[in-house]
């Protein structure tokens, strides 16, 4: 999902990640709080004293924020469920599930973890803030709890907004699944009502924009398309799962696929194999043994007029595990290796003999057939392959 994010540390054994967009909202919360919110909270300070308390607060929010989602990881292990690790980002910070929970319970209580932590962070601050306003304690230290007091209240109540994937869409999406037991349907619901309240903030954003408000109206729109692309996903992501089901690529690959040899010359290989039978890759084998494949791109880097001299042993790409899968991986696990990477063509092989490709037009050609037939969003079933599909 954050193929740029940069481990920072560790902690329970979550890797915390910082995806390179986050830089930006942090210099924005610093600016904010350095220019404009200390200076009102605690007039008279130099400024290199209010850009210290920015970085301070700052720190302190982003270090709720994990905390924040660490509540989520944590529960998530307590029902079984694995856990990718933690990223920040530019719209806050996210635990990256690498599986859909198990039951609209579990649902619910790794959703409420999120906040719950949040508002407990926020009555902690509140209630210190509170205390030292009796005591002698410097301003500055009661602006900063003040801020965090606020802050972590402002990210609690808008996580349990339900707009999926909010906390609090993952919340209405548990009590949808619990009534009617369909996940896919409470999340196509749960995704329906997250577009309605996306394009109301998009809305109340633009007026924001026309009256002046800048900034906050342009923040708005962001995380109003922020939401709306991401419930989207969610349910697409959702619905190949549960179409795929258990399904493995052997049961899903080319089988008898086209072949050549480091032997054959380019020229060959296009006009004889690539051109007339459609396809635009070529597994390389000598005998059993599969050596590699190649592809269009490849000979593109070959001028014409030496492809009667070039041979496929000069230019093919070693097999190796990033361009070869074994047959029993499943089809739901290489469709995110496809989305991680952007290789959309696998060699399939089984100690180091080649038995087909796979690739996403194959994926993509298969979930297509159950939507046309109305099961795109219920398990998957046994069907037949045609033997010859390589593209």
């Amino acid at each position: 999902m954050f193929s740029r994010a940069v481990r920072i540390f560790e902690v329970f054994g979550f890797q915390i990640k910082v995806d390179p967009s986050w830089l930006l909202i942090a210099a924005l919360v610093v600016w904010t709080l350095s220019a404009s919110y200390f200076p009102a909270q605690v007039p008279g300070l130099r400024p290199g004293d209010y850009l210290a308390l920015g970085v301070v607060a700052a720190v302190a929010f982003f270090g709720g924020l994990i905390l924040h989602e660490l509540a989520h990881s944590l529960v998530a292990r307590r029902f079984g469920l694995r856990v990718g690790g933690i990223t920040l980002f530019i719209f806050g910070g996210v635990a990256e599930l690498d599986e859909e929970p198990a039951s609209a319970r579990s649902e619910f209580w790794i959703a409420i973890a999120g906040p719950t932590m949040s508002l407990a962070l926020a009555a902690s601050c509140w209630l210190a803030h509170v205390t030292l306003e009796a005591t002698d304690v410097s301003a500055p230290v009661q602006a900063v709890l003040g801020y965090l007091a606020l802050i972590n209240l402002i990210l609690a109540v808008f996580n349990l907004l339900p707009a999926f994937p909010l906390d609090g869409g993952r919340v209405l999406r548990a009590a949808l699944w619990q009534r009617s037991g369909d996940i896919v349907a409470a999340t196509r619901q749960a995704s329906m009502i997250s577009e309605f309240l996306a394009y109301g903030l998009m809305t109340f954003g633009l007026l924001a924009l026309f009256s002046g408000n800048t900034a906050g109206g342009l923040w708005q729109v962001l995380i109003a398309f922020f939401l709306l692309s991401a419930a989207r996903a969610t349910y697409q992501q959702l619905v190949m799962k549960t179409a795929l089901g258990k399904r493995t690529v052997g049961s899903m690959m080319t089988r008898n696929t086209i072949v050549t040899t480091p032997d054959d010359t380019l020229a060959k290989v296009v006009d004889r194999l690539m051109l007339p039978n459609a396809v635009s890759f070529l597994p390389v084998t000598e005998g059993e043994l599969l050596l590699g494949y190649v592809d269009t791109a490849l000979i593109r880097r070959i001028d014409r007029e030496n492809w009667d001299s070039t041979h496929v042993g000069d230019i093919y790409i070693t097999a190796d595990a990033g361009n070869t899968v074994p047959p029993t991986l499943p089809a739901e696990t290489l469709l995110r290796r496809i989305a991680e990477t952007g290789r959309r063509k696998f060699l399939v092989a089984e100690h180091q003999g080649l038995l087909g490709v796979i690739t996403l037009t194959d994926l993509l050609s298969y979930l297509a057939v159950l939507q046309e037939i109305g099961v795109a969003g219920r398990p998957a079933f046994p069907t037949s392959r045609p033997a010859n599909r390589q593209r």
